[in-house]
């Protein structure tokens, strides 16, 4: 059988690789979060070039807002479609966002 002292070390032994697994996952998050957000960033980019260059068609080039819906239905139709349906982004929403994202 096994001291006390062997028994206390094994699980302190456990006790520090479960904390080092559950950081190597937090960190991984963070990594694939931020990998994530650029990626769509350079997607988001990518669909504002090919608006401006005419792939999408005069109507995306009408104002500002329809550039905008244009290049977040570019970035994901299906999120586009889920998120905004028939009721795409307007002046009055972008206002509200801004006025959030600036609090």
């Amino acid at each position: 059988m096994a001291s006390p002292a062997a028994a206390s070390m094994v699980a302190v032994m456990l006790l520090f690789s479960l904390c080092l697994t559950c950081v190597d996952a937090a960190v991984n998050t963070v990594y694939h979060s931020r990998t994530a957000d650029r990626d769509l960033g350079e997607r988001k980019l990518q669909c504002y070039m090919d608006i401006d260059s005419g792939l999408w068609g005069d109507r995306c080039k009408a104002s500002p807002i329809d550039k905008e819906n244009c290049a977040l239905s570019c970035v994901s139709p299906s999120c586009y479609e889920s998120v905004y349906g028939n009721d795409p982004v307007s002046l009055s929403s972008l206002s509200c966002l801004s006025g959030q994202i600036g609090s």
